[in-house]
């Protein structure tokens, strides 16, 4: 009953957060996003790699041209670029095999390739790009230091908590295999970027190798959209409302209206949200008894025990019982009368 029940729940949050963005797709705000997002450049496989592994952090990146041509923004004075891999359009003089004229030649266009460097919109300043709604989470979370704790226990990766260059609130870097965390952000803030990144060391770390695992090669849209959905259903399972921030940051990284990717990922979605809540639960639970186990005066019972101990022990002697028998009795050979004289 309580699985089922457990379940429903994980499905009602679920549907909920699908529900919150499609809302969200049809507001004018959005419109105006899309406007604006599709003046970035679609990345190759290649280079959305060559970014990720330069700039784990990294979000919109444009050329230096293309920021002020198409946004109106600078980059700024000593920031350091992500080197991707350009195409570019050349002409060059080839022989011409179809011509009758000897040595004839003729232009053809091909393709080839250079180093160019792109900037994250970070590294950049201006005219402020149009967003949909991704406002950072404030305020504070009851059993903030509880829930945290528990985090740390069940994560199969390092943590750490430092100032992240460019404004991202945190990565986790499958190079170094490790969660990084922006330090000193609200508590509602701080624990939803700590599942959204446990969220993406368990679906997109690095495979076991000595259990032969192999994680599915999945873009970075698929993956942002999996690891907020499942902050999102575990924030909302211990009555953290992230919806101000999730609902906007899985639309921002949805590829359209149809949620695709939310679609396709729902099962996996739903049954690892349901996963870190039951550790969470386990690891909270373990932390109440541990608190309960220190709470208890053990030099208190220590001492109680010693006496008892001791009195268990106390037994009269032989001369003592003997006493007891015949001298504290008015009969017997060894019973004293009035003013009859010792002996």
């Amino acid at each position: 009953m309580a699985e089922t029940d457990a379940k429903a729940k994980m499905n009602e949050i679920t549907e909920k957060l699908e529900q919150g963005i499609r809302d969200l797709f049809d507001s004018e705000k959005y419109k105006t996003y899309l406007r604006t997002m599709s003046k970035f450049h679609n990345y190759s496989f290649n280079n959305t790699l060559l970014i990720a592994m330069q700039r784990p952090d990294a979000s919109l990146v444009a050329g230096y041209e293309a920021w002020k041509k198409n946004f109106d923004r600078y980059v700024k004075k000593g920031s350091k670029g992500i080197k991707i891999i350009s195409p570019v359009k050349v002409k060059i003089e080839v022989d011409d095999e179809n011509s009758e004229k000897e040595g004839a030649k003729k232009t053809i266009e091909v393709t080839k390739f250079k180093v160019a460097t792109v900037f994250d919109v970070s590294d950049t300043e201006g005219k402020e790009l149009p967003t949909i709604g991704v406002n950072q989470l404030q305020g504070e979370v009851e059993r903030f230091n509880q829930i945290t704790k528990a985090i740390h226990e069940i994560a199969k990766v390092p943590i750490e908590y430092r100032d992240i260059e460019g404004g991202a609130k945190g990565f986790y870097s499958q190079k170094d295999n490790k969660i990084v965390v922006q330090q000193d952000m609200a508590q509602a803030q701080t624990l939803k970027t700590l599942i959204h990144e446990l969220a993406h060391s368990i679906l997109h770390g690095k495979p076991d190798k000595e259990k032969n695992e192999e994680m599915p090669s999945k873009d970075r849209r698929t993956k942002e959209v999996e690891a907020e959905s499942v902050a999102y259903a575990v924030c909302q399972y211990f009555g953290i409302d992230t919806s101000d921030y999730s609902f906007g940051y899985i639309a921002g990284w949805s590829s359209n209206k149809e949620l695709d990717e939310l679609k396709s990922s729902m099962q996996l979605i739903r049954r690892t949200a349901s996963s870190i809540i039951s550790d969470l639960n386990t690891e909270l639970a373990m932390g109440e008894v541990s608190k309960e186990v220190d709470a208890i005066n053990y030099e208190s019972i220590a001492t109680d025990a010693v006496e008892i101990e001791a009195l268990a022990d106390k037994k009269p002697s032989v001369l003592d019982q003997l006493k007891e028998k015949f001298l504290g009795k008015d009969k017997g050979i060894f019973s004293k009368k009035k003013d009859e004289p010792s002996i």
